[in-house]
């Protein structure tokens, strides 16, 4: 319900921007493209406040049930400021792209947009690790660490950081994570799983989980979709919107908004099925399905994650299978054959 009332709140703050849009514009200064960029970090930021209500709403939530004991100011300004930055820096790039390639090709800059929507994607994806660096740390435990080593052997990867997030100061939760592509790739495992919460067998289990993804190159495959949907999703934006009008700007967002949330169930369905492959190559790799059942259950009462969601919340909002699914992976037949 939370992200709902965000989603709403978003769409409804960008409905009353579009009509501002032509109003604003004359009041900033400098080229068609730099008007446009001010005009942008102004809707980010009317976006921002207005969903700011919910947002603490959330952390509310959050603090009544365990999974953060960080302040509001902390957890929604002072946490993730650099996320905030960075994500504002990549739109406001896109957007001066978008907006040059407009003004010179007209409605065809579909065409140059939709690779230079792959090449933004892609340079994100490398990025980040640099973006998450002031929060990253290597891990200390040797043990650990030689025995992620050790799966990524057996996987056939070449591991070549494995950090810890502080995500401790804004949340409870436990996870792992991979980012980056080729010598910025990092495996990451957030100091919330290191707490003692989690036995060495099950964080074994996470570390190959997030190897499997490097293994099956799920990144890959993530961009080779952006591939696919960027022209459609380009083309239709060039439709909808005249880019070279700075005042368009409040309208651009929008449509972005919309076209996202339109393929959210795509791309949630892609998301749940390289999830459950990367749960398939980790158990075996780890040769542990109790370890696998065992972190499943966890996840539940340590995350508070709903073993078996509605079916809209599974397409809206899942990202992976549900936890009965991934149980009934751990207790596969086949695995038990080794097949």
């Amino acid at each position: 319900m939370l992200w709902l009332a965000g989603a709403l709140v978003q769409l409804l703050t960008l409905v009353a921007l579009v009509p501002l849009g032509p109003r604003l514009v004359p009041r900033l200064r400098g080229p068609a493209v730099a008007r446009g960029v001010q005009l942008l970090l102004v809707v980010l930021a009317a976006t921002w406040l207005a969903r700011l209500p919910v947002a603490v709403a959330a952390q509310w939530w959050r603090r009544r049930y365990g999974l953060s004991d960080a302040g509001y100011v902390r957890s929604l300004v002072l946490g993730p400021w650099l996320e905030l930055v960075g994500s504002a820096l990549v739109a406001c790039a896109a957007l001066a792209v978008g907006m040059l390639l407009a003004r010179r090709l007209g409605r065809r800059w579909w065409l140059a947009g939709a690779p230079a929507l792959v090449a933004v994607g892609a340079g994100v994806v490398v990025l980040q690790p640099l973006l998450l660096a002031p929060k990253l740390e290597p891990l200390r435990d040797g043990r650990l660490a030689a025995e992620i080593r050790a799966l990524g052997d057996e996987l056939g990867v070449a591991v070549d950081r494995v950090e810890v997030r502080r995500a401790s100061e804004r949340t409870t939760r436990a996870n792992a994570e991979v980012y980056g592509l080729g010598a910025t790739r990092t495996v990451v495992l957030w100091d919330t799983l290191l707490d003692g919460r989690y036995p060495f067998a099950e964080i074994r289990f996470l570390a190959a989980h997030e190897l499997a993804h490097v293994e099956a190159r799920h990144v890959w495959k993530g961009l080779g979709w952006l591939v696919l949907l960027a022209v459609p999703c380009v083309w239709l934006l060039s439709r909808v919107v005249r880019l070279e009008d700075p005042a368009e700007v409040p309208r651009a967002v929008l449509a972005v908004v919309l076209i996202q949330l339109a393929i959210v169930p795509l791309t949630n369905a892609v998301s749940r099925r390289y999830e459950a492959e990367a749960d398939w190559i980790a158990l075996r790799a780890t040769h542990d399905p109790g370890a696998a059942e065992a972190t499943f259950r966890r996840f539940v009462r340590t995350n508070l994650t709903q073993p078996d969601p509605p079916a809209w919340a599974r397409v809206v909002l899942g990202t992976h299978p549900t936890t009965l699914e991934r149980i009934e992976t751990a207790r596969s037949p086949a695995l038990r054959a080794g097949s």
